[in-house]
């Protein structure tokens, strides 16, 4: 993902926008990100997503299999015990 300034951004915001139809922009303000720029195309394809569901008998068994071998991240971990159930 490309990192810009806002400065940078205002002085060269066409380069910017030709370069958000291949990846991601993002930028920041005080050098913390604040927003990002994408393509039309990805952003609609974020919204489709938003609204896609499945049925569970939609899902192969390969699928659940997959599922039921994930582990997740060990960045993860950072959040153990917010659950009650996990105290």
């Amino acid at each position: 993902m490309i990192k810009v300034s806002s400065a940078d951004f205002q002085r060269n915001i066409g380069r910017y926008q030709d370069l958000a139809l291949q990846e991601p922009v993002t930028i920041t303000r005080n050098g913390r990100p604040r927003t990002v720029m994408i393509s039309t195309e990805e952003y609609l394809r974020l919204r489709r997503r938003d609204r896609e569901a499945i049925r569970p008998e939609e899902v192969t068994e390969d699928e659940l299999g997959a599922i039921m071998e994930a582990e997740p991240p060990t960045e993860a971990q950072a959040h153990d015990g917010e659950w009650p159930a996990d105290s």
